[in-house]
């Protein structure tokens, strides 16, 4: 598993995952620049008061908190729209350590819809809720910042191996697969998840996530079909 990680560090310089982390740091630069037109706006045709600097008071604060929140929201949305993106991703590394696997099984729209959307989902909620609710759990409770990564971890490496082994195996085949591993794919989620609540990291996470996810399943189809 860690050897997987490893090859998708190796990999960050390809141009193909350069395009995808713009990609998503420039959706997420639209989203907070809308955000904030769109909330000044609603603030300034909004009069709460008969005082004119009550209501001015008003405005930049509200300005300032959209800000604020937009900017603490800013990786999310970046991962977000990665992991929308998890299919070029994908293709990447098959291309440059897999060239000689055939192309991906044909996958119905409403399948591809629900694995993208379950991890958008998960990766947004953790982004959302990683960082501060580690530390709190870290100087609160202690032990359960471990519980924490653990059930993010199992969530985590879950979704991206769905996700990924989708696109060659059917679900019924690649659960099965992911039984049979499910310590081992456990234990990257952990590290997966880690990487999720880094500043700066969790842009990457996504991407490094699929794209290790990606040699993972291939070195465990290949271990299958050799039994």
């Amino acid at each position: 598993m860690l050897a997987a990680l490893l090859k998708a560090c190796a990999q960050l310089p390809d141009p193909r995952f350069r395009r995808v982390l713009w990609r998503g740091v420039l959706g997420a630069a639209a989203l907070f620049a809308v955000t904030t037109v769109a909330v000044g706006w609603g603030l300034h045709g909004l009069r709460l008061f008969d005082l004119g600097w009550a209501n001015t008071i008003i405005e930049l604060l509200g300005s300032l908190a959209a800000v604020v929140v937009s900017l603490m929201l800013f990786p999310s949305i970046a991962a977000l729209v990665i992991s929308l993106l998890a299919e070029d991703i994908a293709q990447a590394v098959e291309q440059r350590h897999y060239p000689n696997l055939p192309p991906p099984r044909r996958q119905g729209m409403a399948e591809i819809l629900r694995g993208s959307l379950r991890l958008a989902a998960v990766s947004l909620g953790l982004n959302v809720l990683a960082l501060p609710a580690a530390l709190l759990l870290w100087w609160v409770l202690g032990v359960g910042a471990f519980a924490y990564y653990l059930l993010n971890g199992y969530l985590l490496a879950r979704e991206y191996f769905e996700l990924v082994a989708w696109r060659r195996m059917e679900p019924d085949q690649a659960d099965a697969l992911r039984r049979a591993h499910g310590k081992g794919l456990w234990a990257l989620g952990v590290v997966l998840a880690v990487l999720s609540t880094l500043p700066l990291v969790n842009l990457l996470a996504p991407l490094l996530s699929t794209a290790a996810m990606v040699h993972v399943v291939e070195r465990l189809r290949s271990r299958a079909l050799a039994l």
